[in-house]
């Protein structure tokens, strides 16, 4: 999922281009030349596709698919298949010009480059790239550097950290790697870029906090492992964990909760929002923002269920959103690079909704659900804008 500070520019391209229009008038052809310009000066900027990418399950297997985005209805297009890891639980993009996908059973990570205009993808070479001897990656996350971007996996008793080459999409690991940590399955990269967190799946259960420098290395916040409030069992087993860049959720799988935390902007330490954990189904494993990260979803596993939340700016406090639970079963949770649209995996290919941006109440899209054979773990991507004209 993309930040919003990184969803900005996309809306100010929009504005650029409405200004554009109005400036040139409505006739002639505005064609850009070579600098980049045409006779109103400089070409304005349409947005690249909004592309979504899912890996496979066992009635597909091997398989990334593509698909496109329609920004005005939330509609997807035919999926086109690469051949991809046999067991996923991690896909991310990386400054919109790679893709990667952890083969969790396999301790691989599959690399693709993204066609800047299509979105299709090609193998990065020397993909898949070994994670190591007794290595399980499952979770994805990635952090902007500079030059290098870096890449996260949550992995056994370590965290994976990987430089990307922006040229070559090489990931190299990072020196200390793998980081330190307890049995994770799950993390999530702070939109700031200074904090990584990671779900802690040993007893009692909780959240790990890192600090990420220029380099990419991972150190453990004071405090960390950050232990879940109001716990009622041996271990919550926080499962699914999500950052809104002032606010950490993770569920709780063994509660049926949701469990808050405020971020410490200056160290990345983590303080219980008031009121948490907050009540949700069973076993929520996954969680997903939309609408600008002013709505929490969660998938109920053990239900068939999607639980809605709206979240108050300025203290984290959950509130179930109208007609929540909503009756959805499914697999894996996603949305578009500008969070209207919320997308679920299953048996029927992937369910799309769009999201009210005012209730956060979901309604379905028309055709859905979408073919897509085998779709389970997902992320999407926007591709960087391109001249217009």
């Amino acid at each position: 999922m993309i930040a919003t500070s990184l969803r900005t520019p996309v809306v100010l391209l929009l504005l650029t281009l409405s200004l554009a229009l109005a400036g040139c008038g409505t006739t002639g052809v505005h064609v850009c030349n070579a600098s980049g310009t045409n006779c109103c000066g400089p070409c304005p900027l349409q947005p690249g596709p909004d592309m979504l990418y899912a890996t496979t399950s066992l009635t597909n297997p091997n398989q990334i698919l593509t698909m496109t985005i329609d920004p005005k209805t939330g509609a997807l297009s035919a999926a086109s298949s690469t051949p991809g890891p046999s067991n996923s639980l991690g896909l991310t993009g990386v400054n919109s010009q790679f893709l990667f996908a952890s083969d969790t059973f396999s301790a691989e990570i599959f690399g693709y480059s993204i066609n800047q205009t299509t979105g299709a993808l090609s193998a990065v070479a020397g993909s898949p790239f070994t994670t190591g001897l007794f290595s399980v990656p499952a979770g994805l996350g990635t952090a902007p550097g500079s030059p290098m971007s870096f890449l996260y996996a949550a992995d056994v008793g370590g965290i994976d950290g990987y430089s990307v080459d922006p040229t070559t999409g090489l990931p190299t690991l990072i020196l200390g790697s793998p980081f330190p940590s307890g049995t994770n399955l799950w993390l999530t990269v702070d939109p700031s870029g200074k904090f990584l967190y990671s779900t802690d799946q040993d007893p009692p259960g909780g959240i790990f906090a890192f600090t990420i420098d220029s380099t990419g290395a991972l150190t453990r916040v004071a405090g960390s492992p950050f232990t879940i409030p109001g716990q009622t069992v041996s271990n919550s087993q926080p499962a699914g964990i999500v950052d809104t860049g002032k606010f950490v959720y993770a569920g709780l799988s063994a509660t049926g909760q949701i469990a808050a935390f405020s971020i410490v902007s200056a160290t990345g330490a983590l303080t219980p929002v008031p009121g948490s954990p907050f009540a949700a189904g069973n076993n929520p494993d996954l969680l997903v923002l939309g609408g600008f990260d002013n709505f929490l979803y969660a998938r109920n596993a053990s239900d068939g269920t999607i639980s809605g939340y709206s979240i108050d700016p300025n203290s984290g406090v959950l509130s179930p959103v109208a007609g929540s639970p909503f009756p959805i079963p499914g697999v894996t949770l996603a949305t578009d690079y500008l969070q209207q649209y919320l997308y679920v995996t299953g048996a029927g290919g992937i369910q799309a909704f769009s999201i009210d941006s005012t209730t956060g109440a979901l309604t379905a899209v028309a055709g859905s659900p979408f073919p897509a054979t085998g779709a389970f773990y997902m992320t999407t991507v926007q591709v960087p804008p391109s001249a217009l004209w």
